[in-house]
């Protein structure tokens, strides 16, 4: 029938004909609204009408659809009533600082995103906590400023994550990958950016708790990976040219980075720079005193009641040196460094002038507590004098500000300006520096080192300190424990007597229990008596490395310390390449690691060791051997343990060196008149606690006095005078130690001597600080006798050479157990 034919007729038509067809008879092309549009690819899925050309669509799986962010009013909020929320957010809950430009971009943010609901609903407490969390995970400062990139940054990521002026939170919003703070590629990287560790060492699966913040850093729980249980994995050494770069602005009272590329070659003004910043930092640091702060309460009382009050309540004020023209007779506090005129007179100089200064009277405060040399900053107490003779004569006369002025400064006393405890300096208070005891003010918000702030991470690595160190360290006090440091001194190689010490050393700590043995030791050079390099035809470069080929076959001999334990070395002044043009003598500081050159076979011997093992030290594995610079620091447990290592013979360039003053008996009968000081008791060890430069009274129960290692008895140096005991039965290498350690300490510096005497990198002077205060110091000092001496809370301590001078067969070492309270004591051994 044909309405049965029609249907089979139908697809015949739409069917291309034959070529010889086709070419008789041409079809004319569709019309235009008839042609396929935007013809897609083929699919499997038939069309449903193929007479009209129909486009198929592939399925698509369902989605849901994405909620609708509910739509906010914006509002315009005015930054005056938000100050007093974003204050208590800010500045008391999170010691953070607010500039009108970034309490104005926070009000524009918040009136634009919470619209009328910022206060009833808490939508804007919300917005600027996690603005102030974020902030201080980011090391932004404690100035919040509006200009700042930073800032802009985590508004714009925290705009992305909002609806309805609520904070998203989950699979759409915030989550531990798109968090404020982390912006690395990995999660190796995201873990050195949080806590400052190595890539290896992460911990992103803690941070799950909160999108924001701090908060995860407390948590309790235990690292589940087996490897961050070693002691050892928490240690990083530090390279001086590594270091971060900051400098101390004035006018916002805080460290600086700086951005700038260092040079080993920068220009003179350079120079200039570095001497500001080092007054800048002891002047901030000394402002901050007790001794120099004045009280409205004090002020106001009668000149009756500040006479009979005692020396330590009395405020001192440093007085410019510029400011003292026109003031002839009066008396004055000065701080500025020591420095030798053209003339070759001895005067002093801050960034307002150079006066010259006559010290013929001057007694030291407290007495032989400390060295002077020309290049430390010191504190000068004494009258100003003016010379009719000197009136206009250039730079010598009353014009004063730039240069010298005219006159001189008769000084009575003179001191070193006191350090400050590490505490004190990053704002942490209470026993262990715990998170419930940190106090506003301090710099802990900087992170010194590179490896996260004390505000940052310092609460979870006390807790790891605790749990790995501390808690083993008192269940059983007497086992070895494995965070032992053990701090060999000068070890040269070109004595055979230094290498059977060495071997003697490792075999000692080679019988301890697997576990528990050190986690680092620690060789210093001078690795050759002399400047091999230097000497031409005896060997030169080939007898170097021949010496260290030496150093590889004793190593190799202990094959279990090279794989649980990491070998720092650091080099000396007679060490490659540097000893080949100074001939020995001081290099500039910091200097370069040992060449690769000549340290290639130890490498192979670590290697070796730990591939028999079945380690390997590219995954922090096994043990490995640094080859750092001088000086370097290590930091352990974050910024929980910072010890610095500093190889230099400085007691002999301070005696060398420094300035020669009279002793208090000797002032007193040649000035009678002259006030003296109070006298100081007959502890001298608690007057060197360094909290008054004015000669206060001390009491014996104060915690910051020295502590000192009792030295025996065949080791103590008799007294100067013949017959006489030494002074209240303190031995004298006791007594030279304490001095050594009161000056650096004091300065702050590791190298405060003129540039001649001890050359200095001028953009690399941040690796010499000595502020904060470390926890340890390592001053390998074999012009110096072996000590351990803690001063202001900070563990110095000085191992000598290997070989002990005068007592054949016996070598030295300290042995230093780090967060346990115990600190170091020398050991010595027979060989």
């Amino acid at each position: 029938m044909p309405s049965c034919r029609h249907p089979k007729k139908s697809p015949r038509k739409n069917q291309p004909k034959s070529p010889e067809k086709g070419a008789k008879r041409a079809k004319p092309p569709p019309p235009p609204f008839f042609a396929a549009r935007n013809p897609g690819p083929s699919s499997a899925i038939p069309s449903s009408s193929p007479a009209f050309a129909t486009p198929a669509h592939p399925l698509k799986p369902f989605q849901p659809p994405a909620p609708a962010k509910a739509a906010v009013l914006p509002i315009i909020l005015p930054p005056a009533t938000l100050r007093p929320l974003a204050f208590r957010t800010f500045t008391k809950k999170h010691s953070l600082t607010l500039t009108s430009s970034a309490l104005q971009e926070l009000a524009t943010f918040i009136g634009r995103h919470c619209g009328s609901g910022w206060r009833e609903e808490g939508l804007a407490e919300k917005v600027l906590e996690e603005v102030a969390r974020t902030w201080k995970n980011r090391n932004g400062g404690v100035i919040v400023e509006g200009t700042s990139p930073e800032l802009k940054d985590i508004l714009k990521t925290l705009e992305g994550n909002m609806s309805g002026g609520k904070i998203l939170t989950g699979p759409r919003g915030l989550s531990r990958q798109n968090s404020l703070m982390f912006e690395p590629a990995d999660d190796a990287d995201l873990s050195k950016t949080r806590q400052g560790l190595r890539p290896t060492t992460t911990l992103a699966r803690d941070d799950s708790q909160t999108s924001f913040g701090m908060s995860s850093m407390d948590v309790d729980e235990e690292p589940d990976d087996e490897e961050l249980q070693d002691v050892r994995k928490w240690l990083k050494v530090i390279n001086a040219f590594d270091q971060p770069r900051y400098t101390y602005n004035v006018a916002k009272k805080h460290f600086e980075k700086v951005t700038s590329k260092p040079s080993i070659l920068p220009s003179a003004l350079h120079k200039t720079e570095a001497f500001r910043n080092r007054y800048n930092v002891i002047h901030q640091r000394l402002l901050r005193n007790e001794s120099f702060q004045t009280s409205t309460v004090t002020s106001s009382r009668s000149t009756v009641l500040r006479r009979g009050a005692s020396s330590a309540m009395q405020s001192h004020k440093i007085t410019p040196i510029a400011n003292l023209l026109g003031r002839h007779g009066t008396n004055h506090m000065l701080l500025g460094m020591l420095v030798i005129l053209p003339t070759g007179n001895l005067a002093i100089s801050d960034l307002t002038g150079t006066i010259t200064l006559d010290l013929s009277h001057a007694v030291a405060i407290p007495e032989d507590s400390a060295w002077f040399t020309p290049g430390m900053v010191v504190l000068v107490d004494g009258i100003y004098e003016e010379e009719e003779e000197s009136t206009g004569k250039g730079l010598s006369g009353s014009s004063g500000v730039g240069g010298t002025i005219g006159g001189r400064f008769q000084g009575f006393f003179i001191g070193q300006p006191p350090c400050e405890k590490r505490r004190a300096t990053l704002g942490v208070s209470g026993l262990e520096g715990g998170a419930d005891h940190t106090i506003g003010g301090g710099f802990g918000w900087i992170d010194f080192l590179g490896v996260g702030s004390e505000r940052a991470v310092g609460s979870r690595m006390r807790k790891l300190e605790q749990r790995l160190i501390r808690q083993p360290s008192l269940a059983d006090p007497d086992s070895p424990g494995r965070s032992r440091m053990v701090i060999v001194g000068e070890l040269n190689l070109d004595q055979p007597r230094s290498l059977q010490a060495l071997r003697k050393i490792l075999s000692l700590y080679a019988t301890d229990p697997e576990g528990s043995t050190p986690m680092t030791f620690v060789l210093a050079g001078n690795f050759t008596t002399h400047a091999v390099m230097a000497r031409g035809g005896s060997g030169g470069s080939i007898e170097y490395k021949e010496f260290f080929d030496a150093l590889a076959s004793t190593l190799a001999d202990f094959p279990m310390l090279l794989t649980t334990a990491t070998f720092i070395f650091v080099p000396g002044d007679n060490d490659g390449w540097v000893s080949a043009f100074s001939g020995g003598a001081a290099v500039p500081l910091p200097r370069k690691p040992v060449p690769d050159l000549f340290t290639s076979r130890i490498r192979r011997v670590f290697t070796a060791a730990n591939a028999e093992a079945g380690l390997s030290s590219a995954e922090n594995k096994g043990g490995e051997a640094a080859w750092t610079t001088n000086p370097c620091r290590l930091s352990l447990f974050g910024p929980n343990h910072e010890i610095v290592l500093f190889r230099d013979d400085i007691s002999a360039r301070l005696r060398r060196s420094s300035v020669r003053l009279k002793s208090k008996a000797a002032a007193a009968a040649a000035n009678d008149d002259e006030p003296q000081p109070q006298p100081q008791g007959d502890n001298d060890d608690v007057t060197m606690s360094g909290a008054n430069p004015a000669a206060a009274p001390s009491s014996p129960s104060r915690p910051d006095a020295m502590d000192v290692d009792p030295i025996p008895q065949d080791q103590q140096t008799p007294p100067s005078s013949p017959g006489q005991p030494p002074k209240d039965d303190v031995p004298y290498d006791v007594l030279a130690a304490r001095k050594l350690v009161k000056t650096l300490l004091d300065q702050g510096y590791l190298a405060p001597f003129r540039q001649s005497i001890r050359p200095v990198h001028w953009d690399y002077t941040s690796a010499l600080y000595l502020y904060p205060l470390p926890t340890a110091l390592v001053l390998v000092d074999t012009t110096a006798p072996a000590f351990c001496v803690t001063y202001e809370g900070c563990h110095v301590m000085n191992p000598g050479s290997i070989l002990v001078s005068g007592r054949r067969g016996v070598a030295r070492w300290i042995e230093y157990a780090v967060g346990t309270g115990k600190g170091g004591r020398v050991r010595e051994c027979t060989f």
